[in-house]
């Protein structure tokens, strides 16, 4: 009986340091950066357990929307060569791990760029979806989700567009003629409307997709 109660008391206890723990970050802040948008000609983004949206923005600027507080923040820099990038930071003890998630609306990064500005964009996140609208990029696009699905409309781009996905499914129309592109790709655990491999064609389509669906069109 005494192992009981002792058992039960250190529960109790560790449930009170636990909520102390939980209780000591601040409440997230919703923040905007911006840049010129002829500044920036590559935009790096590295998250976890973010959502990531973009869009056309509607001036000559950069935007990008997101949410932090004390235990979880973002390092955001441009570099001499004109690349800006984004990687989650954290200041978290083992206890931050344990409890709810922040809300839907402080896990997510909201990215609007200018048509047709940049070289290269490049997107990685976990646990979350990357969503991409009607964009034009230069050169390449590679959008990267661990545990979430890319969804994109009308991405264009001058060279290569790579897709990888695991637990998620890759959904969406790539601007372009089917012949335009020549096209690799890998399911497994799922479906697919691609073939594994088609020569021919001046730009590149890479998708990889483990435990998900692939449905992927072209329009002109």
């Amino acid at each position: 009986m005494k192992k009981v109660m002792t058992f039960v008391l250190c529960a109790v206890l560790g449930s009170f340091a636990l909520t102390g723990c939980s209780e000591s970050s601040e409440p997230f802040a919703q923040k905007e950066y911006t840049a010129e948008g002829e500044q920036i000609r590559e935009i790096h983004i590295d998250v976890r357990d973010r959502k990531i949206t973009v869009s056309p923005s509607e001036d000559s600027l950069v935007h990008i929307g997101y949410s932090e507080n004390n235990k979880e923040y973002y390092d955001i820099s441009v570099s001499e060569d004109q690349v800006l990038t984004m990687t989650a930071e954290n200041d978290k003890e083992w206890t931050d791990f344990i409890g709810t998630k922040p809300a839907a609306e402080d896990r997510e990064i909201a990215l609007q760029i200018p048509d047709a500005l940049l070289a290269s964009l490049e997107l990685s996140t976990t646990n979350e979806d990357i969503i991409l609208e009607n964009l034009q990029v230069k050169e390449n696009i590679s959008l990267d989700s661990n545990g979430g699905n890319i969804i994109f409309e009308k991405a264009d781009v001058g060279n290569t567009l790579e897709l990888t996905a695991k637990n998620g499914n890759i959904s969406g129309t790539v601007a372009g003629s089917y012949d335009d592109f020549a096209i690799s790709s890998a399911i497994k655990k799922g479906e697919s409307n691609l073939p594994e491999n088609k020569d021919g064609g001046e730009k590149t389509l890479q998708v990889s997709c483990n435990n998900g669906d692939i449905s992927v069109d072209f329009q002109n």
